[in-house]
């Protein structure tokens, strides 16, 4: 029986011609895979008649992204996963949903190897390769472009000889990487760390220095998930739509960063993520209204690992899923609505209301009505302060 490999397609140039390229130099039929989530461009079923096109045996396509946004986003939301304190894991969340897919096309057609189109260079190769190995060790991976020496010019002239489907005069000095979550934007002049983004590179967002009107907007959140914008009741895909609209509209979410990738050298990102943005700042800010202080600072240090987690490409180590467990517990009482004025680059809280909240309005005002009992500070910060008293008793003692 003839080997099959699965590949992670995407309907361009580099991934249509790797059908042929894995074809040529392994022998092995090729089961292209194509997973939406949701990057826009091509219909899905366009995609699917061009692998077929361009040589594969089978096409397998996925609407995935009500499942991406449900499974994968709103975890990281909950975490409030940022990598580096700015990043929100755009492209570190969508892999683990491919390769979920990819596995998946593999056990049902049979295939002994996956090939996906990563460099030797980024963090999407390890993110594949450890997310596959994690679920089904049983799979093989290979990467044309790492492995088979399959380089762009070698593509394009592969492409024209066999007369592909495929446009291959087109010529995008950026890389690119989208879907609900955000879009990514590197390598061009973005590599020369003092060049500054130009407009043009920006797709999701509009430019903050000339915004419209302000735009106020309440999200409500149960158990930290969003589950009302404005009161009209939404799904966590229809959240992070709507807010990628209304916030992309007033430039929020521009994030220009230095980052540090996995395999140790350090890389100039671009990235516009409206929605998530948008909603990490509501529901941090919701968790400073509803979780117990200990609590929330404790989860401050899991969120940071979490996101380092996720950025290296370990979704399913049991690290991951022991931290998802603790997560998931401080999110019992994340309920309430969040008022945020739109503006200008800033998503701004105005406002915030929960029924499980831990602020109490007599206990914080100032005003008559306090209930604060304020002859207890006295002793608090005397017993609080005892340990720092003694010890510079003892240093003004022994140091003379």
């Amino acid at each position: 029986m003839t080997d099959r490999v699965v590949l992670a397609y995407s309907g361009g140039l580099d991934t249509s011609v790797a059908i042929g390229w894995i074809a040529d130099a392994t022998g092995a039929e090729v089961i292209a895979v194509a997973v939406d989530v949701g990057q826009g461009g091509e219909d899905l079923e366009v995609i699917r008649q061009r692998a077929l096109d361009c040589g594969a045996v089978e096409a397998y396509v996925a609407d995935a992204r009500d499942e991406y946004a449900e499974e994968y986003c709103m975890p990281a939301l909950k975490a409030n996963g940022l990598y580096q304190d700015k990043y929100p894991l755009v492209s570190g969340l969508s892999r683990p949903v491919i390769v979920k897919h990819l596995v998946t096309a593999a056990r049902e057609f049979g295939a002994t190897t996956v090939a996906h189109g990563c460099t030797g260079k980024g963090n999407d190769q390890v993110r594949f390769e450890v997310g596959i190995t994690s679920i089904a060790p049983e799979l093989k991976c290979i990467a044309p472009v790492r492995d088979l020496a399959l380089t762009r010019d070698k593509a394009i002239e592969y492409a024209s000889r066999h007369q592909l489907p495929i446009e291959t005069t087109k010529s995008n000095p950026f890389s690119i990487d989208q879907n609900v979550w955000g879009r990514a934007i590197e390598t061009g002049f973005l590599e020369d760390i003092w060049n500054a983004p130009t407009k043009d590179i920006y797709n999701y967002t509009d430019d903050p220095a000339f915004p419209p009107v302000p735009d106020e907007v309440t999200i409500s959140f149960e158990h930290g998930i969003p589950v009302a914008i404005d009161g009209e009741k939404v799904t966590p895909l229809q959240a992070i739509e709507i807010l990628n609209r209304r916030a992309g509209a007033h430039g929020i979410g521009r994030i220009d960063i230095v980052e540090d990738r996995l395999v140790g050298i350090k890389s100039r990102e671009v990235y516009e993520a409206p929605g998530a943005v948008t909603l990490i700042e509501a529901h941090r800010e919701l968790e400073n209204v509803t979780l117990e202080r200990e609590q929330l600072r404790f989860k401050r240090g899991v969120e940071q690992k979490w996101g380092e987690l996720v950025y290296d490409g370990m979704w399913s180590s049991p690290l991951k899923d022991s931290l998802d467990a603790f997560v998931n517990d401080t999110q019992e009482y994340v309920s309430g609505d969040v008022r945020m004025v739109l503006h200008g680059g800033r998503a701004t809280v105005t406002g915030r209301k929960s029924e499980t909240g831990l602020y109490d309005f007599n206990m914080a005002t100032y005003d008559e009505g306090d209930a604060f009992d304020q002859s207890a500070a006295r002793g608090f910060i005397e017993i609080y302060g005892l340990a720092a008293k003694q010890a510079a008793a003892r240093a003004a003692r022994v140091k003379g």
